[in-house]
């Protein structure tokens, strides 16, 4: 059977999967057989990843077979710290144990490097196969820095694979690299102004901190640029946030993207707690007004007792009484 029928009876195995047979009616308290269900769904992954397959090579290239310690990661890394690690990698290590490597990654030859190929996409079935001591299953393309970098953006995109934080950092790294916008543009699937957006972010906030928090992949766009906006106007934004996830061992991301949020929430430090202690400006047994110490600066309010002319006084006054502080803070010749 050639491979275009057996896709064909594979469309249509599924699609008389998908609807309810009209003559027979259904047992109550029957459920759908899990075997069935499960060469359903294998039939689905079949003709999903021909589909993939037939899309890689429809450029007329080939399908090599290379050790994993020959092919090189990419200049610039899309994920953070930990995707290729082997408790990341386990469900792609037992599918390619059961069923083999069936889509191919995409690698380029390297004319200058340490290393004869160079990764495109396909990092983490690099990884499994590198960690199963088997050979990498990829299509070799002579691709030039920008086409690399679109595909290896696209790949992640298309199949929704990277967070939105990974995302903003990607963007800014390939920035950092000396790329073009639209380029970037393109290899995020995105708009110039989301990518405005997406760089405003993780330009805002310490790539040491990102990569402390995780990806977090349930905390989107608002979320983060709210984090970013409120990062930035504070001083001992990092201090905080750093201490403060040192103390939660928790590897749930989005979990600590929550932890980081609530450090940023919290009333900032003051340097001086005695100085912080409101105090009162008395006179004839009267309190004239209160001073406050805040972030911002020390601020005298007035009590409700004293007259407006008396503030207008001070007011006029305000010039002589800061030249004479002045003077007085000046050393004695």
């Amino acid at each position: 059977m050639s491979r275009k029928d057996s896709r064909g009876m594979f469309a249509n195995v599924l699609g008389g999967l998908d609807q309810p047979a009209p003559s027979v009616a259904p047992v109550a308290g029957r459920t759908p057989s899990p075997h069935l269900m499960k060469v359903a769904a294998g039939v689905r992954q079949i003709q999903e990843k021909g589909e993939a397959l037939d899309q890689l090579l429809k450029d007329g290239d080939h399908i090599i077979e290379v050790d994993p310690s020959e092919v090189a990661p990419s200049a610039i890394p899309d994920r953070f710290d930990g995707a290729y690690e082997g408790s990341a990698i386990e469900a792609i290590k037992e599918s390619i144990k059961e069923r083999g490597q069936i889509v191919p990654g995409l690698v380029r030859p390297l004319k200058d490097g340490s290393k004869p190929y160079q990764i495109v996409f396909g990092r983490r079935r690099l990884a499994a196969a590198a960690a199963l001591g088997i050979k990498f299953r990829a299509i070799l393309r002579e691709l030039p820095d920008e086409e690399a970098i679109v595909r290896q953006g696209e790949e992640n995109t298309n199949r929704n694979d990277l967070s939105f934080i990974e995302k903003c950092v990607f963007a800014l790294a390939q920035e950092e690299a000396g790329y073009r916008r639209d380029t970037i543009c393109a290899s995020l699937s995105t708009k110039k102004s989301h990518l405005s957006e997406m760089l405003k972010i993780a330009s805002a906030i310490p790539r040491a901190i990102l990569f402390a928090i995780g990806p977090a992949p349930e905390v989107g766009r608002r979320r983060w640029l709210a984090f970013a906006e409120t990062f930035a106007i504070r001083q001992d934004a990092a201090e905080r946030v750093s201490g403060r996830l040192a103390d939660h061992s928790q590897p749930d991301t989005n979990l600590r993207f929550q932890v980081a949020s609530m450090a940023l929430q919290d009333k900032a430090p003051v340097a001086n707690e005695t100085e912080a202690a409101p105090s009162e400006i008395r006179a004839n047994g009267f309190v004239l007004a209160t001073v406050s110490y805040p972030s911002s600066g020390p601020r005298i309010s007035f009590t409700k007792a004293v007259p407006a002319e008396f503030v207008d006084f001070l007011n006029n006054r305000m010039e002589a009484l800061h030249s004479e502080f002045v003077r007085s803070t000046q050393p004695k010749q």
